[in-house]
């Protein structure tokens, strides 16, 4: 899941790791409305990047959950370091040489003073198969979690999930509060869905699939399987 829209979302600031960034009413009321859709499967377990506005939206998140999931703060989850674009207007980067190579090449980006996108997409990767590998070992197949992060952090993780190579992780777009549904089984991910912002959800707390992909489509979330562990991310 991404974190709801924030100020600077609304202002068109590159956030960054900036502190004290805070979910705005409109992105309130999109947690609010994804934590509503959530409260229908059980999830195990709520992982968050450590920045405001992502913890904000973790809890309300768990504020929904009947029995209180477990929380945490995972660093590896926080937002790319954008270095010296932090705080500045989308607008004004849009001007810079570095935002055509971050459009059409972002495996070569390292931006100014911070962080590479390819070392980004590394350590978040790590970071979500570590967490479902420990939700497996605890809670056993088919147990479904939670991770809140940032926009290109989930499209990094998704990328690596379809197989794209890190320079076509900015055809996928993932809105503000929008959940994302992967699972990870012995063979390979699975994307079940990408960018959902409605619909129920609840067929997570009873689908059942197998580890092999259906030849020819499968019958869908009742066909019966092994189950694997799913992220809501």
């Amino acid at each position: 899941m991404r974190h709801g829209r924030t100020t600077a979302n609304a202002t068109g600031l590159l956030a960054g790791r900036t502190a004290g960034v805070s979910l705005d009413r409109l992105g309130r009321d999109q947690a609010t409305r994804t934590g509503d859709r959530i409260a229908d499967v059980p999830a195990v377990r709520v992982v968050s990047s450590p920045l405001e506005r992502c913890t904000e939206t973790a809890r309300t998140i768990v504020d929904r959950q009947k029995g209180a999931p477990p929380s945490s703060v995972d660093p590896e989850l926080t937002e790319c370091d954008y270095g010296q674009w932090q705080g500045r207007r989308l607008s004004d980067l849009a001007t810079e040489d570095l935002w055509p190579v971050v459009q059409s090449h972002p495996s070569a980006v390292v931006f100014p003073g911070g962080e590479s996108l390819a070392g980004m997409q590394a350590r978040s990767v790590a970071a979500i198969r570590r967490h479902d590998a420990a939700v497996e070992a605890e809670h056993g197949p088919g147990a479904v979690w939670v991770a809140v992060s940032h926009g290109d952090i989930v499209k990094s993780i998704l990328a690596d999930a379809l197989g794209m190579h890190l320079d076509l992780f900015q055809r996928l777009e993932v809105g503000p509060a929008s959940v994302s549904i992967v699972s990870y089984g012995a063979n390979r991910p699975r994307v079940w869905a990408t960018n959902t912002d409605s619909g129920d959800l609840s067929w997570l707390s009873t689908a059942v699939r197998s580890g092999d992909a259906a030849v020819g489509g499968g019958a869908g979330t009742s066909a019966v399987g092994d189950r694997t562990p799913r992220l809501l991310t």
